[in-house]
């Protein structure tokens, strides 16, 4: 699987175009709040359902230096998953912690939004406008 570009697409004229991306999970109302905020702005953002397209170790490594966050900080404790697979562990390293996101993307705190190399959590959803 080829790692999400969560910054740019490049349009049909070869022109290099900043996009807003959003991962999203649409039975997250937290993630349906910030994409209807985004459309509300008039911004309709590359949308990566990221259950149904999971990011790869690369991906989520680039989303954490967007975040300036450690693996850990983008992660859903709550998830039985977390306490099954021994997440807890402080002596994990943190490229076990980002192999373990992207074979579990259930972990991932969502929606995380991304523009211009820089990203945030949409939680609350009106966090994204710092991106605006």
């Amino acid at each position: 699987m080829k790692p999400h570009d969560t910054n740019e697409i490049i349009s049909v004229s070869g022109t290099l175009m900043m996009t807003i991306t959003i991962f999203h999970n649409p039975r997250c109302s937290k993630s349906r709040q910030a994409l209807q905020l985004l459309k509300e702005k008039g911004i309709q953002p590359s949308i990566i359902e990221y259950l149904k397209e999971p990011p790869d170790v690369a991906t989520i490594s680039k989303l954490l230096n967007m975040l300036d966050l450690e693996p850990r900080d983008i992660m859903r404790k709550g998830e039985a998953i977390y306490k099954e697979t021994g997440l807890d562990n402080k002596n994990l390293s943190k490229r076990e912690l980002i192999k373990m996101l992207a074979k579990n993307p259930i972990l991932i705190e969502r929606p995380i939004i991304t523009k211009d190399g820089k990203a945030v959590i949409g939680r609350p959803p009106e966090l994204l406008l710092s991106l605006l």
